[in-house]
């Protein structure tokens, strides 16, 4: 929402997607435009391409995983840069962060000039610290790549496959979120603990909800005053319904 996107298709298992739908419906309560697609098996992220073809249509995509927080200043500015670089190059995009245990990623290295030279999905012996958080942006063709794509060793459609394409064909852009950004990939219990407390401590020294959806959506002139009025009745006396009372307040004409 921040850099500017209207358009999402989500995609999650049969158990799930319901429960999103349920949830979000069209979007049109935050001015955007929501689909859904099952995905019955685990076959790998580069099938989102797949599955969203009709979606993607011959227009520009993002895919951003759901299990993945990532926080920073300037990330909206940053992800608005990728998008316009997608569009202006025809190059995809991705982002590289320093993690304590590479091994458990795909794994992007530099060479002497800071250029991308390689990327491996979860190698034993990581040639670099730095691995590749679940945000990327495609130019169209993605979906004709990820068609051609072979399963990997484990039987998935990897996304570190369709990334190195992009690579060895010279049409890879990798940004890296350096100091002040915070990436976690909230995969076990334990991250997704930490990454809420997180969250927690910065909301409450900031008074300012990290991600509020109805806010962002008020702030870009998606819905009106008084849509944001009248979704915000539907929260009751929660502590969710009263920061939606500040933000009209602090916006009050």
């Amino acid at each position: 929402m921040l850099g500017g996107i209207r358009d999402v298709l989500i995609i999650s298992t049969p158990q799930h997607t319901p429960l999103m739908q349920e949830l979000l419906k069209d979007g049109s309560h935050l001015g955007m435009h929501f689909e859904y697609c099952v995905q019955e098996h685990p076959n790998g992220l580069a099938e989102a391409f797949i599955l969203g073809k009709n979606f993607v249509g011959l227009d520009n995509v993002t895919l951003i995983l759901g299990d993945n927080l990532i926080w920073g200043h300037d990330l909206s500015t940053l992800f608005k840069e990728s998008i316009q670089r997608v569009e202006r190059e025809d190059n995809a995009v991705v982002f590289a962060y320093q993690v304590s245990h590479p091994e458990n990623y795909g794994v992007i290295e530099f060479d002497e000039n800071s250029r991308a030279c390689s990327l491996e999905e979860k190698p034993p012996h990581p040639r670099s610290s730095y691995a590749v958080p679940g945000i990327y942006v495609y130019p169209s063709d993605v979906v004709e790549k990820a068609a051609n794509l072979l399963p990997s060793a484990r039987g998935e459609l990897e996304i570190t496959d369709l990334n190195r394409l992009y690579l060895e064909e010279g049409k890879l852009h990798v940004s890296r979120l350096e100091r002040g950004f915070a990436w976690f990939d909230m995969g076990t219990h334990d991250d997704l603990l930490e990454a809420s407390n997180f969250i927690a401590s910065l909301e409450r020294r900031t008074q300012q909800k990290i991600a509020c959806p109805e806010e962002i959506a008020f702030q870009n002139g998606w819905i009106s005053r008084q849509q944001l009025e009248d979704y915000t009745s539907t929260f009751g006396g929660s502590a969710y319904a009263k920061y939606l009372h500040k933000v009209l307040k602090r916006h009050t004409p």
